[in-house]
């Protein structure tokens, strides 16, 4: 198919980025003993593609009965950029990703990236990644999936099911639903999937699926 425009979402659809965050949560909550620390990383992985404050805050609240302010969760938001940058950074691209982006880039067709990570933060990777010249835009946090992607739909005049948004985590196929754009889940080799049964899922990013 001839796609109108395809959306990314960024850890664990175009670098293999997934294990960095989900040990950046891990370390933070530590001192709070191994039965939490335990609890947030089932949280995290749950939940992939959800902002990292909304995680915060859902820790603090539910986990450790605490309530927390903007000013606490700016504060670990900025903790945990130093943690991962790095070790994001480093992170290899998933298998296919590259011929994928550069097959839409030679074919004219538009590429967007609508991920969970702060704004600011992931135009920082992708300048860093020399990834720049294969995106449209790039969007993150603090804005949800589904509003993003209807923005774009809406100021390009793109028809939603002429679209495919790429993505790994169960945040990415309700915004797919939500927006009504065509999906397909990244699924890591010998992984359950996340996704409800009927799904098409493949173990890298490609566009032949249909």
């Amino acid at each position: 198919m001839n796609w109108e425009a395809v959306f990314f979402d960024f850890d664990g659809v175009i670098l293999d980025s997934v294990h960095v965050k989900t040990e950046a949560f891990a370390k933070m909550f530590r001192k709070y003993g191994t039965d939490i620390e335990k609890k947030v990383v089932e949280y995290h992985l749950k939940n992939g593609g959800i902002s990292r404050f909304e995680k915060f805050r859902y820790y603090y609240e539910n986990l450790l009965n605490k309530d927390i302010t903007d000013k606490e969760l700016k504060q670990l938001g900025e903790v945990f950029t130093k943690l991962v940058l790095k070790g994001v950074l480093e992170s290899p691209f998933i298998n296919g990703v590259m011929d994928t982006l550069k097959q839409l880039r030679s074919n004219n067709i538009p590429a967007y990236i609508v991920s969970g990570t702060p704004d600011d933060e992931l135009n920082f990777i992708v300048k860093k990644k020399n990834l720049s010249s294969f995106f449209n835009e790039v969007h993150g946090s603090p804005r949800q999936k589904s509003e993003i992607i209807d923005h774009i739909l809406k100021d390009n005049n793109y028809k939603s099911d002429n679209c495919l948004f790429i993505g790994d985590a169960t945040s990415d196929y309700k915004a797919a639903g939500e927006t009504g754009v065509c999906f397909l889940g990244i699924v890591k080799d010998c992984e359950k999937t996340p996704f409800p049964e009927g799904t098409i899922i493949s173990t890298t990013v490609r566009l032949d699926f249909i």
